[in-house]
């Protein structure tokens, strides 16, 4: 599996990113990255407290600079944050040069998860009808990813199979 395009995950926080990302990449021996957890490594800082002390607009900026970097790696297995592919600049190049997977899950599914998590800062102090309403914004754009991964009512190695059949294929 080595030697062609990354392998790109997005999608809505609590969609399995890092975890499925993991699987892939030691399945395949592929260097794995967290875009956010890299983020968090590199500031010293929670996502969290970035947002709460520096701000979205400064933790966007970092976000793209740091996945621009990243994109620029071979071999390697990326989870993106839930904001990630919004960027146009990083959905670009996403687009034009790798093999991105959006793993999509139910409204419900999604919203339960984002619940159960502290470390959501877009999404903690929102409503359920609010998180409905960020989860359709952002699927608008998620569905331009190259593949889509119906996640729903399957096993984490029934998605990783999903996804690195799809790979493989390619």
């Amino acid at each position: 599996m080595k030697s062609k395009k990354n392998v790109i995950l997005i999608g809505m926080m609590g969609a399995g990113k890092s975890t499925i990302g993991r699987l892939i990449s030691k399945k395949y021996n592929l260097k794995f990255v967290d875009i956010d957890k890299l983020i968090e490594n590199e500031t010293k800082m929670k996502i969290s407290d970035l947002f709460e002390k520096k701000g979205e607009i400064f933790f966007r900026n970092l976000e793209e600079k740091t996945t621009l970097k990243v994109l620029n790696f071979k071999d390697t297995v990326v989870s993106l944050g839930g904001g990630g592919f919004i960027n146009e600049k990083i959905r670009l190049e996403i687009l034009k040069n790798h093999f991105s997977f959006w793993l999509k899950w139910n409204n419900k599914t999604l919203i339960n998860r984002i619940k159960l998590s502290k470390k959501r800062p877009l999404a903690f102090n929102l409503s359920d009808n609010e998180l409905n309403k960020l989860i359709k914004k952002r699927s608008k754009i998620y569905s331009k990813a190259m593949f889509k991964i119906y996640c729903q009512n399957l096993k984490k190695h029934e998605i990783v199979k999903k996804i690195t059949d799809i790979y493989e294929a390619n």
